[in-house]
């Protein structure tokens, strides 16, 4: 399988992979590739490329401690978000901002997009849009 990855992927240190892993999953992302070995996981949702691995020392640029990715979210198009926040109910992960409708300005433009944001297991801030 021949992978197209995207020109900017985040890669988030997890606590815990195969939790981090479960969670992603069961948001509706899928591997696309893992090196287990590594504690390293290549997930995608509607085109949206994400990597996770569990903490190693390797990339650390400071002392981590939760939340991590403070002052960053990940904001992700997805085709049914409707879908993504019903999973995330069901699975009582805490919701952020509830779903809404807000509203951009572009230039001279406004641009509509329904979103919801929550945290993943480490904090990491995600934030759904449609």
């Amino acid at each position: 399988m021949e992978i197209k990855f995207n020109k900017l992927i985040p890669e988030l240190s997890v606590s815990d992979i195969l939790k981090s892993k479960e969670f992603y999953l069961s948001l509706g992302f899928s591997i696309l590739y893992e090196r287990k070995e590594d504690k390293f996981c290549f997930l995608e949702l509607d085109g949206n490329q994400l990597m996770i691995e569990e903490v190693n020392e390797h990339w650390n640029t400071g002392v981590l401690e939760y939340p991590y990715g403070r002052g960053i979210n990940l904001s992700m198009e997805v085709k049914d978000i409707d879908s993504i926040y019903r999973l995330a109910v069901e699975n009582q992960y805490p919701i952020f901002r509830d779903i809404q409708i807000d509203q951009y300005r572009v230039g001279d433009k406004l641009y509509c997009d329904k979103q919801f944001l929550i945290q993943d297991l480490d904090g990491y801030l995600l934030r759904f849009v449609q």
